[in-house]
């Protein structure tokens, strides 16, 4: 095609082609704001270099070349979906962005990051939950939700793992959900989910998704889990899925795997996504995301990123890619599929349903109040009409066939407005100051310090911590 023929066939398509649409909640289930069709999670967990890696002035949806390279390789897999642990909102993400929103992918965003200052401790999360820390994870929120294909936030990643994370950090996991809650609450025009990834270890599967799911604020509008129980040649109930599902299958908000991959047993078999988009969970899981995208020292990686920015897929890429094209585009809920209702009151603290955890439902007063209800001082996100390249300058092999036509493939104009200013409506978030449910700060004192040690972020493989980075060998530590 001549080239000036080009160009007015893509001006056209732009100007033809739908936006992408934003994702809602309903019951317990996720729907597209336009098609009203159900929206299930199939994607990947995505930090290039790993989260112990994480520094400023540099993240996964900063450089247009490194994403146009692996958005290509997403699109080549099947995906619509991808989580990202950390970002630095003081750099400009408007081009990433807009290819993945162009190719239909959309993002679930930690919060936090490895950082000093940017994510809590959890033992003792009284010294890290600060103004600072706070203005962090707001920049996030705000700079994001320029965005129609930020999906999701996440307000930690299995912060509670341990008896003494237990008993110190769930008021203050529930305070941070409260905070990036009312701010979305004052200064975004739609309702963007916020929720938790938990470590799948039996003490906490349910206990610890009870508390965040009830009473009048501070609850999650989702539940993501990390869960690696299905190694091997395996099948449902062989896998303890079966049972997974009954853990949840009362449960009122949504529910997907933030993490999921065992390599116990390598290669990988990806079974597990026949099952996941099969009836017997998509009436209570939402999809998943697989851990993870680019080869680290934990050995999850489905492609493999060399030092001059190569990338080429490994074998766990091939055979992710034919599980995802033998599951249908757009699972169906099973008829009858039903949710409870929220419980706008909690139990007592007492309750056996929060066995293991300290369920305080006295939240610590907000910090940051002020940035709260006035914003934060952020350069919003939008897309842009100027994306430099959609064809990415790195060598991409599949297998070992290099890739010439490489560019991203546009599925979605990504010319959404969004609604300025605050969408008004309390979904947890108070009265949109992050007041407290009683006055005063939390109970947690000096009594309730350990020595065993300051954990605060983790992802698979890397715990971080305020004194000391333990690094995970091997799966089945949850961290």
């Amino acid at each position: 095609m001549h080239f000036s023929k080009l160009l007015a066939a893509t001006a056209t398509f732009f100007s033809m082609a739908a936006a992408i649409e934003t994702i809602e909640m309903k019951n317990r289930h996720f729907y597209g704001s336009e098609s009203g069709e159900p929206f299930f999670l199939r994607g990947v967990d995505y930090q290039p270099g790993g989260a112990a890696k994480f520094k400023k002035g540099s993240d996964p949806l900063s450089d247009v070349n490194k994403c146009a390279r692996d958005i290509y390789l997403f699109q080549q897999l099947g995906i619509n979906t991808i989580r990202v642990y950390s970002v630095d909102p003081d750099l400009n993400h408007d081009e990433c962005m807009t290819l993945m929103a162009q190719a239909g992918i959309y993002l679930v965003l930690d919060v936090n990051s490895p950082l000093e200052g940017q994510h809590l401790n959890n033992q003792e999360p009284w010294t890290t939950y600060t103004p600072d820390y706070l203005e962090h994870i707001l920049k996030v929120v705000d700079q994001f939700s320029g965005y129609a294909n930020t999906l999701a936030f996440l307000a930690g990643n299995e912060v509670i793992f341990e008896k003494v994370s237990a008993k110190t950090s769930p008021n203050y996991v529930k305070a941070v959900v409260r905070d990036m809650k009312a701010y979305i609450t004052n200064h975004v025009g739609r309702i963007i989910p916020v929720g938790y990834s938990n470590a799948d270890d039996l003490d906490y599967r349910t206990s610890l998704a009870h508390y965040l799911e009830c009473g009048p604020e501070g609850y999650i509008d989702f539940f993501g889990v990390n869960s690696y129980q299905w190694c091997g040649d395996n099948s449902f109930e062989g896998s303890g899925y079966d049972k997974l599902v009954a853990d949840y299958s009362n449960y009122s908000l949504p529910v997907f795997f933030t993490e999921f991959g065992c390599n116990e047993s390598p290669p990988r078999k990806w079974q597990e996504v026949g099952a996941l988009y099969s009836d017997k969970m998509t009436g209570v899981f939402s999809g998943g995301l697989v851990y993870e995208y680019t080869q680290e020292s934990n050995n999850y990686g489905i492609v493999d990123v060399e030092s001059d920015g190569s990338v080429k897929t490994r074998g766990d890429y091939k055979t992710l890619q034919a599980a995802y094209k033998k599951v249908e585009a757009k699972p169906k809920l099973p008829s009858g599929a039903t949710a409870p209702t929220r419980p706008a009151k909690c139990p007592s603290e007492s309750d056996p349903i929060f066995s293991h955890i300290t369920a305080n439902m006295t939240l610590p007063f907000t910090l940051n109040a002020d940035a709260i209800k006035n914003g934060v001082k952020v350069t919003r996100g939008k897309f842009t009409d100027k994306v430099s390249t959609r064809s990415s300058k790195y060598t991409i092999k599949v297998g070992d066939k290099t890739i010439s036509d490489k560019a991203v493939e546009s599925k979605y104009a990504s010319d959404n407005v969004l609604a300025s200013g605050g969408h008004g409506k309390n979904t947890g978030g108070g009265n949109g100051q992050g007041a407290p449910q009683s006055g005063g700060q939390a109970s947690n004192s000096s009594s309730d310090k350990s020595d065993s040690g300051a954990a605060a972020l983790s992802v698979r493989g890397v715990m971080y911590a305020s004194s000391l980075v333990t690094v995970a060998l091997g799966f089945g530590l949850f961290l």
